[in-house]
């Protein structure tokens, strides 16, 4: 509060209408300070002093008047404890400790001096405004208090905090009153000491007491009880009887049980009979402390001060007591000038020897001065001795000591502890304190520090056991002991043990490494050992290894756990961690990082998480521990995947590897098209654990190589009980989910999974063979078997249609829905395969770890490239093998399906360059096929090198063209591409013909148009770019492009629309530019001879379709309906460049196509010679008729041949398919007869092949 404020409340106390008031109120609030003042209003402060001044009306001299209340004003914390009463000392202290010790903070205290005028009945005549050393004899002095505490939120009761209050005030006014007396009466035992001394008794120590009593009578005790006690006998045990109306001050209350026969000191009387029978000792004295604080002055335990009674024979028959506190210049005056004190010190140095002006008398006179002054009155002087023998040796040096006094009568225990001064905090003594007070079994503990230029500081401690119990036995070492430990730094503590557990030899190496190493945090948090525990630990870890752990601390929740990760090396980022831990189940309550600095080494980072498990899984943690932690590791080594199947471990009692299966069959779900989010199939799994570990244990009990008994009792054992439980389940959706992954298990006929979990080598996927025919609502054509792979890194698909089939393997980029993909291709697949003996497949992988390919291209192609060697392997470890004609079924594989040995793959989309590495995996394996399981690879038939793929399809384009009277192969024609040159289809095609004007073409990165190109010089520059490794249409001369063409990135905002592009691709006059989405879909349906597709997503639909029945979302902005085309031709290189019906609204319109599956068959055509031909030469090879090297020269030397013979059956299509069209008219019943005899033999679907129904 400001100046001008402070001024401005003062003046409006003054300024009252009523004077007498506001002399009243001025007065009253004289010693108020401004800070005080700051939150009162001075209207309210007058009205609540009007009111005190009421209340104290009327009150004659010796009344306490005291009253609470609580202000009922808004935003008021505080209640108000009043006071009116005669002036006495120590009023204000004792009142105000009161509160403290009630739990009450006391905001504000007012406590005025006042000189009343009352009549004699008490009532208020005038509040004289003076000071109270003016005011006349008829007046008296009052003190008025007004105290603010802080309001007790839990219960508004005043009542307990005013009566403690009045008798407070009533132990002040018994002090007070009978403080002269209780003097006297000190004065008057001294006195009789010295007239007639006990017998038996030295008179020196008579001396001393006599002294001891004068001393302080003079103003070293506030004196505040006296009290004379019998010593007697009652019922065989020593008693102390109060001698009637001896009583003074505080102990004046008893006096109304003076004068019973059986009244005896209750004090006295709780003790046990050892310590009673103390009491007959013949000793003078008695210095000691009572049993409670006292209620006068300040709230410490009263000092007790006893003198024996003995009669004429010397025996103890009494005590008188004086109780008090010790004023501030007892322990201000030097030990020497003190009785009692000033004997003890001469005993001392009698006992150790020391000359009085030697300076080790110094020493002692120095540490006796400082020596806690209530103790050294109470303690036995030969202990005092050797306490101080032992301090003087340890004078200067840095080590602990405890030394331990108990209290003659079993009470408290005097504890002085010295230490290192700089070893001192706030939190060694608190450790101590805990020791003392759980070895003594204390109930409170009271302590005092000495900290001065002295290398050792001085922590003094009294803890107070239950009065009765008595002191109990302790071993003093293991305690002295246990002080120490608590005294030394955690480093010192650190060394200490690291030499006690690896011996001195290695200790200083660690300790060189270590010394600085913790930070402050993980002092403060860990102890000693947990730190050498965790250096162990670090030292035996390698870069980047992960030390776990978790377990139970000292908690009250079974459910909370700590969890903690060790690392050497990189830090570990919390995005990554959490993530882990709240997908395992868990709640993650707090986290601490600690950063281990080690020198000259790489830092170690400490990782603790406090966690909690959900309710009810407190169970088997021994088991969990260390399912939790492999957990872990598997998530964060990759091996696991991180979504909340994971929180199995925790919920179910499975570990990582069981979650996985789970996982897997969910993902299978999803690309099956399970109407379910993936999060809630995770939620249902979850609320109903239980169901999910039946699932997981039918599993086991299906395919686990170890299983004992009779699996098939097993398994229909669990099926019933899985049904059972179903039933139970309340949600429909979780019903069907739970029943779906049922189905699943069931229709698994085998899994590599205890192959790879066997072996250890869980970095693969784990695969399971299914038979479609058994999983309802699949979507059509079902392939007769299916191998599903699944692994944090890659998921794949395998569709066959028969156990000898054969088809590409293809790298997807559609995540969500690849198998929809690969289900599409295998439809084609099967028509291709019709030229050849096997029947269709395909399989299809997505990695799921690919580097950005703009950032990394190496990286994103060796990752590509993994896995793919891991899907490769996925279905090898569930397929069957060959060896001399007999089936080998692959180890710890349970086959619930029929031999199943013929497994070819080929190349694909994004695979074209793998078949060595299929080959490279296959052997690994010791495959029966050998180089013959992939098509195409080093030892094989490079189908880009031979163009072979577009060739075939070039078969088609050509007789499309002769049809139309048109011969691509001497004539100028313009085509329209998608693809680039760098690619196998549409580089070979356009390679194919040197009098192709290639208009306009684009990629996933370009838009190429050359809007007037010439047909010599483009061919040469396209051979150009296609022999570039890598190209793209950004390598394309532009010098070379016609005027108003150009190459296009497809990441610009526009593209300006030359004049000539609008001419060429048919564009409205008025446009000015187009975004690259929107200038390919013009280009795709501009008017030209030939539609080359040559690359990857599908452009053309029926105007019936929708954009999200394709599948193919990237390109919905691209793509036209088949009634937009205006080329005449469509060549279909790539696959699902048009859907089924989009090409037949193209053809309706008149443009000339068959499907993807007639055009680009050459492939899979040349693939099945060349594995047919592997297969012939590997048994001439068996024989040993031919070589290894004359293998391979045979194959090549027939590459020709099967090129020829290959383009042979893609000519051969073409006019059995166009013989068929013309002649479609004339055979459309027989074609009608022929569709239902093969949907009678369920070989076709007809809707499936969008073929017209009966009435079309």
């Amino acid at each position: 509060m400001s100046d001008a404020a402070g001024l401005m409340w003062r003046d409006a106390l003054t300024q009252l209408p009523d004077q007498q008031q506001a002399a009243f109120a001025s007065r009253f609030y004289r010693y108020m300070s401004d800070e005080e003042m700051s939150g009162h209003e001075v209207p309210t402060m007058v009205a609540d002093l009007e009111a005190m001044r009421v209340w104290a009306t009327d009150r004659v001299p010796g009344q306490t008047l005291v009253r609470g209340w609580t202000p009922n004003i808004p935003g008021v914390d505080y209640s108000v404890i009043e006071i009116v009463a005669d002036d006495m000392p120590f009023l204000v202290d004792s009142v105000t400790a009161n509160l403290v010790r009630s739990g009450r903070n006391v905001h504000l205290i007012v406590h005025p001096q006042l000189a009343v005028k009352r009549n004699k009945d008490g009532t208020v005549e005038d509040v004289l405004d003076i000071d109270v050393d003016q005011a006349p004899s008829d007046a008296l002095i009052e003190s008025w208090m007004r105290v603010e505490v802080e309001s007790d939120f839990v219960s508004d009761d005043l009542e307990p905090l005013i009566n403690s209050t009045r008798r407070v005030l009533s132990d002040v006014r018994k002090a007070t009153t009978d403080w002269h007396p209780m003097r006297a009466q000190a004065e008057s035992i001294a006195h009789e000491l010295n007239q007639h001394p006990p017998v038996g008794i030295d008179s020196h120590d008579v001396h001393e007491a006599r002294a001891l009593l004068q001393w302080l009578v003079d103003n070293n005790l506030t004196f505040l009880g006296y009290r004379e006690y019998d010593l007697i006998t009652l019922e065989g045990e020593v008693a102390l009887r109060p001698v009637p109306a001896s009583g003074l001050g505080i102990l004046r209350e008893e006096a109304a049980n003076d004068h019973e026969d059986d009244a005896v000191s209750l004090s006295f009387a709780i003790l046990s009979s050892s310590v009673r029978s103390k009491a007959r000792e013949p000793h003078l004295l008695i210095l000691s402390k009572a049993n409670s604080r006292s209620t006068v002055h300040r709230a410490a335990y009263m000092d007790y001060i006893g003198i024996k009674k003995f009669d004429a024979e010397g025996n103890v028959v009494g005590e008188r007591r004086f109780l008090g506190l010790y004023t501030a210049s007892v322990y201000n005056h030097s030990v020497v000038d003190i009785p009692i004190l000033r004997d003890k010190f001469d005993h001392v140095m009698r006992a150790l020897d020391y000359i009085p002006s030697s300076h080790s008398a110094k020493d002692l006179l120095r540490f006796l001065e400082t020596y806690p002054r209530d103790e050294l009155f109470q303690i036995d002087e030969d202990l005092l001795a050797q306490f101080a023998e032992s301090v003087m040796h340890l004078q200067e040096r840095r080590q602990t000591r405890l030394y331990v006094r108990p209290d003659d009568y079993g009470r408290f225990l005097s504890c002085l502890v010295y230490l290192p001064r700089d070893g001192y905090t706030t939190a060694v003594r608190l450790k101590i304190e805990s020791i003392l007070k759980e070895t003594f079994g204390g109930i409170s503990v009271e302590f005092t520090t000495r900290v001065s230029e002295s290398v050792l500081a001085r922590l003094y401690f009294v803890v107070h056991v239950p009065i009765g119990q008595g002191i109990p036995a302790f071993d003093e070492d293991y305690l002295q002991e246990r002080v120490a430990a608590a005294t030394r730094s955690w480093t010192d503590e650190y060394a200490r043990i690291l030499i006690e557990r690896v011996g001195e030899a290695q200790a200083p190496a660690l300790l060189r490494i270590y010394d600085d190493a913790f930070p402050e945090s993980y002092k403060e948090d860990f102890d000693p050992t947990t730190g050498l525990n965790d250096t162990l630990a670090i030292e035996q870890l390698e870069p980047a290894e992960l030390k776990l752990r978790l377990y139970r601390p000292v908690v009250s929740d079974a459910r909370q756990l700590r969890f903690t990760v060790t690392r050497v090396g990189e830090a570990m980022p919390l995005t990554q961690v959490l993530p882990i831990l709240q997908r395992l189940g868990v709640d993650v309550i707090d986290e601490h990082p600690y950063e281990i600095n080690r020198a000259n080494r790489p830092a170690a980072r400490i990782l603790t998480f406090g966690v909690i498990l959900p309710d009810g899984d407190s169970r088997e943690l021994d088991s969990l521990f260390s399912r939790f932690c492999e957990a872990f590791r598997a998530c964060w080594d990759g091996r696991c995947g991180i979504d909340t199947f994971n929180a199995l471990v925790v919920t179910a009692g499975v570990d990582w590897r069981q979650a996985m299966i789970v996982r897997a069959y969910a993902r299978y779900l999803h690309q099956i098209g399970s109407t379910f989010g993936q999060g809630y199939l995770e939620q249902v799994v979850l609320d109903h654990s239980e169901i999910s570990r039946m699932l997981i244990d039918l599993f086991e009990a299906r395919f686990d190589p170890e299983e004992k008994g009779d699996r098939q009792q097993t398994e229909d054992r669990l099926l019933e009980r899985i049904k059972q439980a179903l039933e139970a389940v309340p949600s429909l959706d979780a019903d069907r989910i739970l029943r779906q992954f049922l189905t699943l298990i069931c229709a698994t006929v085998r899994t590599n999974f205890y192959a790879i979990t066997r072996a250890s080598d869980e970095s693969c996927s784990v695969a399971f063979k299914l038979k479609p025919g058994s999983i309802p609502d699949l979507s059509l054509p079902k392939p007769k078997f299916e191998i599903w792979s699944y692994s944090p890194r890659v998921e794949g698909v395998h569709l066959r249609f028969g156990p000898v089939a054969r088809g590409g393997l293809r790298w997807s980029d559609r995540r969500e829905d690849f198998r929809t993909e690969i289900l599409g291709l295998v439809k084609a697949q099967e028509v291709k395969n019709a030229v050849i003996v096997p029947v269709g497949a395909k399989g299809g992988f997505f990695p799921k770890r690919l580097p950005d390919p703009t950032l990394d291209r190496e990286g994103w192609a060796k990752e590509g490239r993994a896995a793919y060697r891991e899907f490769i392997s996925a279905m090898l470890e569930v397929t069957d093998n060959l060896k001399d004609g007999k089936v080998i079924p692959p180890d710890n594989v349970v086959r619930h399906d029929e031999d199943d040995p013929y497994l070819v793959v080929a190349a694909d989309k994004g695979t074209a360059s793998f078949s060595d590495l299929a080959n490279e995996v296959a052997a690994e394996h010791n495959f029966w096929l050998g180089d013959a399981f992939a098509s195409g690879g080093s030892v094989g038939y490079d189908h880009k090198a031979m163009g072979i793929t577009a060739r075939g399809a070039w078969e088609s384009v050509k007789r499309h063209f002769r049809e139309l009277d048109i011969d691509i192969q001497t004539q100028d024609f313009t085509v329209i591409g998608i693809g680039d040159m760098s690619g196998d289809v549409f580089g070979n095609g356009m390679l194919l013909s040197e009098h192709i004007r290639l208009l306009a073409a684009f990629d996933h990165r370009n838009i190429f148009i050359d809007p007037n190109p010439d047909a010599s010089t483009s061919f040469a520059e396209r051979k150009r770019i296609f022999d570039l490794p890598r190209s793209s249409w950004a390598d394309y001369n532009i010098h070379l492009i016609a005027d108003g063409g150009g190459v296009f990135n497809r990441t610009l905002k526009s593209i300006p629309i030359t004049p000539q592009m609008k001419d060429v691709l048919d564009i409205p006059e008025t446009t000015q530019s187009l975004t690259p989405a929107e200038l390919i879909h013009a280009i795709v349906q501009a008017p030209a001879d030939l539609l080359w597709n040559g690359g990857v997503g599908t452009y053309v639909k029926s105007q019936a379709e929708e954009n999200h029945d394709v599948g193919d979302k990237a390109n919905d902005a691209v793509r036209v309906n088949g009634s937009q085309l205006k080329v005449k031709v469509v060549g279909e290189g790539g696959n699902l460049g048009l859907t089924q019906l989009g090409r037949i609204e193209a053809a309706v319109h008149g443009v000339k196509l068959n499907t993807d599956a007639i055009d680009n068959s050459a492939g899979v055509d040349t693939s099945d010679h060349e594995v047919n031909i592997k297969i012939a030469l590997d048994r001439a090879m068996a024989d040993g008729t031919l070589t290894a090297p004359k293998r391979e020269e045979l194959l090549h030397a027939m590459t020709d041949e099967v090129a020829t013979k290959v383009l042979q059956d893609n000519y051969d299509q073409n006019v059995v398919l166009g013989n068929a069209r013309r002649g479609a008219t004339a055979l459309v019943t027989v074609h009608q007869r022929m569709i239902r005899q093969l949907e009678h033999e369920d070989l076709l679907d007809r809707a499936l092949q969008y073929l017209p129904d009966d009435e079309e």
